[in-house]
């Protein structure tokens, strides 16, 4: 997947927003928690970055698709070896779940404010 089009998918889901950190890395946030990261100082030791579920993160790591994430991993992070290790279908699906288990977690009143419930 092109970087435009990992930040375009991050965009679409809802209650999702982008900012620039860390040397010009987009990180993508629903609710001020990242979801996912790309660019900046990613493009320089891999692929894309997100959250995964425990599963999730075992399979991809066991199927040498990606690595732990650098400072992030005991958080179940992943970083993608390339950023094109995935078809683009599934990175959207994993996408997807980082963005619904970050989103998950706020309190009902904060999920209600974004426009989550």
């Amino acid at each position: 997947m092109r970087p435009k089009s990992f930040e375009a998918h991050c965009l679409r889901l809802p209650a999702a927003t982008k900012v620039v950190q860390w040397e010009g890395t987009s990180v993508f946030k629903v609710g001020g928690k990242m979801f996912a990261l790309a660019g900046g100082y990613i493009e320089s030791t891999g692929g894309f970055m997100f959250k995964t579920s425990n599963m999730a993160y075992q399979l991809l790591i066991e199927q040498g698709l990606a690595r732990p994430a650098p400072y992030l991993a005991r958080a179940t992070w992943v970083q993608l070896t390339r950023n094109d290790a995935l078809p683009d279908a599934e990175l959207k699906a994993y996408l997807d779940q980082a963005h619904a288990l970050i989103a998950a977690k706020p309190t009902r009143k904060s999920r209600k404010a974004l426009g989550l419930d």
